[in-house]
C-alpha cells in the first residue's frame, strides 16, 4: 500500500520519535502535552517528568521561546525564531536554538515546537571567520617581515653597543631596548608561521601515540604536579596527519589547560578519545562529504574562560593571559583545519573542554587535505 493513506498514527509517532531534533507539543498555559526521545535527552528528563511540567519550568525566566509559543497561540499561525536563548538551571549552560512553532490546527489549542540547537553549526561558521582573520594575519606578517624586521636588527645592534659604552646606571635601559626588540622579532616570527603553506609529510597516525607523547612532555614541563586521567577508545582508526604538528596542537591545548589550573586546589586534565560518526562536512572541490568521526577532548577543571571572549578564542591576538600574544589557539585552529578537521570549545566554572574532530585516514580525507588549497 502506498500514498498518504499509508501514513498511520503509529507511523507518524515513529517518524517524530526518529527525528534527532527535540519536538514537543504545548497545550494551553504552556503545559507539556507530548515530547519525543530527542526532547527527553535535550531537557535531561523523562517523558513522565516532562508531562507534569510547563514550558516555563524548563527554560530560563524570560526566555524568548515562551513569547514564541504565546504568539503562535494568539495568531494561529506558524512562527520561526532564530538564535533563541533557552538555558535553564536544569540544563546547566545557556543554549542557543532555532525554534520553529506551529499550531496543530485552526481549532486545536496546542502548539508543536521543533528546536534546532545551533552549537556545532555556529562553531564551524566561527572557525571559517577565524581562518579568514588568519589569512589577514598572513598578509600582515609579510609586511611586518619586510618593513619592520630589518630596521629592528639595526636597533638591536645599536642597543648592544650602548650597553658597552653607557654608565652602569644606564645599562638596564639599554638592555631593555635590546630585550624588547627581541620580543617584537619573536612575535613577528610567530605570526609568519601563518603564511607557511609549504606541504608537510603526512601518514596514518595513531592519535594515542601523539597524546602519550604530549602527556610525557607536559608532565615534565608545564603540567608538572597536575593529575592526568585518560579515557581512550582503543579501537580508534588512524588519522591522516603530521605527527609533529598534531603534537604541537595537543601540547598547546594541554599547556593552556595547565596554565588555567594554577590556582585550582585539585588540578586535573582529562584526555578522552572516541569514535562518533554523524558529523560530516562538504568541501569545495571535493564530491565526497568528509566525515569527522575521530573525537579528541582536552578537559580541565579550572575556573573557565570568560563568556564574552569564548566565541573568539581562535581569532588571532585574542587571549585571556596578561602576557599572551593570542596566537597559540589561532595556530592550533589553522593546523586542525589543514588536517581537514574542526575544533570547538565550551567552558563554565569548573570545566573547560576543547574538542578536536578529525577525519579517518581514508582516500577522501587524503584527497581533501592534499588537494584543497589551505583556507
Amino acid at each position: 500500500m502506498s500514498g498518504p493513506s499509508a501514513i498511520t498514527p503509529d507511523l507518524s509517532t515513529a517518524v517524530l520519535q526518529a527525528l534527532p531534533q527535540p519536538v514537543l507539543v504545548c497545550g494551553e498555559g504552556g503545559s507539556i502535552v507530548w515530547v519525543n526521545y530527542a526532547a527527553e535527552a535535550f531537557f535531561g528528563a523523562s517523558v513522565s517528568v516532562l508531562s507534569r511540567q510547563r514550558l516555563a519550568d524548563l527554560v530560563a525566566f524570560g526566555s524568548p521561546i515562551l513569547a514564541v509559543v504565546d504568539t503562535v497561540l494568539l495568531r494561529r499561525a506558524p512562527m520561526t525564531e532564530y538564535r533563541v536563548s533557552i538555558g535553564s538551571s536544569r540544563m546547566g549552560d545557556d543554549r542557543i536554538v532555532d525554534a520553529f512553532a506551529s499550531p496543530i490546527s485552526d481549532t486545536d489549542h496546542r502548539v508543536a515546537v521543533i528546536l534546532q540547537e545551533r552549537t556545532m553549526a555556529d562553531k564551524i561558521d566561527r572557525q571559517l571567520v577565524s581562518r579568514g582573520a588568519a589569512r589577514s594575519v598572513t598578509g600582515l606578517a609579510s609586511m611586518l617581515a619586510h618593513e619592520i624586521k630589518n630596521p629592528l636588527s639595526g636597533i638591536r645592534g645599536a642597543a648592544q653597543l650602548l650597553e658597552q659604552s653607557v654608565t652602569p646606571e644606564e645599562v638596564p635601559l639599554a638592555r631593555l631596548i635590546r630585550e624588547e626588540t627581541d620580543r617584537i622579532v619573536d612575535l613577528i616570527d610567530r605570526v609568519e608561521v601563518f603564511g607557511d603553506d609549504r606541504p608537510v609529510e603526512r601518514e596514518p597516525i595513531n592519535i594515542h601515540v601523539v597524546l602519550d607523547r604530549v602527556k610525557l612532555l607536559a608532565r615534565n614541563g608545564v603540567a608538572r604536579g597536575i593529575v592526568f586521567s585518560e579515557e581512550y577508545d582503543p579501537s580508534l582508526p588512524p588519522v591522516w596527519g603530521n605527527r609533529d604538528q598534531l603534537i604541537q596542537v595537543f601540547l598547546n591545548l594541554v599547556k593552556n589547560a595547565a596554565e588555567a589550573l594554577q590556582d585550582t586546589s585539585k588540578p586535573e586534565i582529562r584526555l578522552t578519545t572516541a569514535f562518533r560518526p554523524g558529523i560530516r562536512i562538504s568541501v569545495a572541490g571535493i564530491l565526497d562529504r568528509i566525515s569527522l568521526p575521530l573525537e579528541i577532548v582536552i578537559e580541565d577543571n579550572g575556573p573557565g574562560v570568560p563568556q564574552d571572549i569564548l566565541p573568539f578564542l581562535f581569532d588571532p591576538f585574542v587571549t585571556t593571559k596578561s602576557a599572551g600574544s593570542g596566537l597559540g589557539l589561532a595556530l592550533v585552529a589553522k593546523i586542525v583545519g589543514d588536517h581537514g578537521g574542526v575544533i570547538d570549545n565550551d567552558s563554565r566554572p569548573g570545566r573547560t573542554r576543547f574538542r578536536v574532530l578529525l577525519p579517518v585516514a581514508t582516500l577522501a580525507a587524503h584527497r581533501f587535505i592534499n588537494e584543497v588549497p589551505p583556507s
